[in-house]
């Protein structure tokens, strides 16, 4: 073997070699390594392979991989190695003494095994085959390794497909043994069975929290997304495809199935609610709160009757569509004695039924939005004193003490009743002190009186 190395690295023709390793080893000279004067490079330090490890989807196997190998990995000479998709080693064990001797060859942490940088090996070519591969002794194509048989078998994320990296067992060379194979083999199924648990049951979690978010959508195509894409549940069932490509953001999107959808983020880094795109009119989000204890708000075809909190808080954001910072906001519904982390709780909690909706930094409603108080305030000027008190069925949350609140409804009450004044019409003002607000209004009884004169 060693002999047909050297005649096919030479640029001849070596027979003896398998069409895999031929091939591979082709490979690797179109990527420029040089057998006798290359190492695989040492791209990570201690500090970024330690991030990337807590990163990794395997961190949740490799402790399974290594209590199931012990019995390999306590023969002298043993190592085994764990890559992520670049063949980058995250994770080895085995001997101190075995892995002090690895050192000498970069088979460290942070090293990147792959064809590309390594050339032929068990774990970059298992990666460019995706499939198990074992590479003995002088099939590698680094001249320093050629002293190692290298057996690694791809580990696939059970519910993408996609490729997360090897495990691979690394041995002094000795007879072809296809047992190293397919117990390498077995080990990777091993571990895309665990990962596969621990998914079904990260969606579960997912849907016993979230699940409540599709009953609020009752009549809508609506669905539980993953952050890697997986659709946890759908309803109806089958109106998305079990997996949604592409990286998801809040707000409307377009996916590349053309479907239309909105997107709310239901933790910082996923899962998502994808609700399929309504109709115009049900994208508008309204709130009615004039003569109402508690706002009633409508969005994406749901009514909801918010809490008394929740009121201020989308009533104050209503009337300040460029937004507010947290301490603007916190004033401006809690008072001066109001804390920052009740107002971070009860947000997030309206975020639950806004989702997209409710930005930040500064704190605002995006979209179209209506409101019955905003629209009667910009046509109070205009507006016929008896049209005006048809739409104010009293004043603005009237139980509400929220400084911004307050400030709201006053400002309203006395431009309606400015308004109704000046027009002097005696029916509009007889209704006006039937309102709640209005039935001691000294001023409209005095008005009322010079009518009478």
């Amino acid at each position: 073997m060693a002999r047909n190395r050297e005649i096919a690295l030479a640029g001849g023709d070596a027979r003896g070699v398998r069409e895999t390793i031929r091939d591979s080893w082709q490979r690797s000279r179109r990527h420029g390594i040089r057998p006798d004067r290359h190492l695989p490079p040492i791209e990570l330090q201690e500090d970024r392979v330690g991030d990337l490890r807590r990163e990794h989807p395997l961190v949740r196997v490799w402790p399974l991989l290594c209590d199931t190998m012990r019995s390999v990995t306590s023969e002298p000479g043993n190592l085994i190695f764990a890559s992520d998709a670049d063949g980058r080693l995250l994770w080895m064990d085995g001997s101190k003494a075995d892995l002090r001797r690895a050192e000498r060859v970069n088979l460290v942490l942070g090293a990147r095994w792959s064809e590309e940088a390594a050339g032929t090996s068990g774990v970059g070519t298992a990666l460019a085959l995706r499939r198990p591969f074992q590479v003995q002794g002088a099939e590698h194509y680094l001249s320093a390794v050629t002293s190692y048989t290298c057996t690694a078998a791809p580990i696939r994320d059970p519910m993408t497909g996609a490729p997360l990296g090897t495990i691979d067992l690394t041995h002094a060379t000795r007879q072809s043994d296809a047992v190293v194979l397919s117990l390498m083999a077995t080990a990777a199924k091993l571990a895309e069975a665990e990962l596969r648990t621990v998914a079904l049951q990260q969606q579960a979690r997912i849907h016993a929290r979230y699940g409540e978010r599709l009953s609020r959508r009752s009549g809508t195509h609506s669905a539980l997304v993953t952050a890697e894409g997986l659709v946890v549940h759908s309803a109806p069932q089958g109106w998305l495809p079990p997996r949604v490509p592409g990286a998801l953001d809040d707000g409307p999107v377009v996916l590349p199935t053309g479907q239309s959808v909105i997107v709310e983020r239901l933790a910082p880094t996923g899962p998502f609610l994808l609700v399929g795109q309504a109709a115009s009119a049900d994208q508008v989000l309204s709130v009615e709160a004039l003569g109402r204890d508690r706002a009633r708000l409508r969005v994406a075809g749901m009514t909801h009757e918010l809490g008394g909190r929740h009121g201020e808080l989308v009533t104050v954001l209503l009337a300040n569509p460029g937004g507010l910072t947290a301490d603007e906001l916190r004033r401006e519904v809690y008072g001066p004695a109001g804390k920052a982390v009740t107002l971070r709780a009860e947000l997030t909690r309206l975020r639950s039924i806004l989702g997209h909706r409710l930005a930040s930094e500064p704190y605002r409603l995006t979209g179209e939005v209506a409101a019955d108080f905003l629209d009667l305030g910009a046509d109070v000027v205009a507006g016929s004193p008896s049209a005006l008190l048809d739409r104010y069925p009293g004043p603005l949350l009237p139980k509400s003490a929220a400084p911004g609140v307050t400030m709201l409804r006053d400002r309203l009450h006395e431009r309606l009743r400015a308004r109704l004044l000046a027009a002097g019409d005696v029916d509009s003002l007889l209704r006006w002190l039937n309102t709640r607000h209005g039935r001691s209004d000294a001023s409209v009884i005095r008005s009322l009186d010079r009518l009478h004169e």
